[in-house]
């Protein structure tokens, strides 16, 4: 694997989140990426794809942060 594939996958931790919403939304970007990373061939538009599905998951995270409307 390249240099900066295995560089961006370790933003896709989740073991420091707690328990919850966090840390399973946070798992299933982890889940994915790190499929993806096996499974597609080392290129510029790998790099790329997983930088975005990172951006996801940051929205994502942060979209758990917000507390629901009464």
């Amino acid at each position: 694997m390249h240099p900066s594939t295995i560089q961006i996958l370790s933003f896709f931790s989740f073991a420091h989140l707690p328990e919850g919403a966090l840390r399973n939304t946070s798992q299933r970007f982890h889940d994915l990426a790190n499929e993806l990373a096996v499974s597609l061939p080392d290129s510029p538009e790998k790099t790329v794809m997983l930088r975005k599905l990172l951006e996801a998951k940051d929205c994502a995270v942060r979209s758990c942060l917000i507390p629901p409307k009464v």
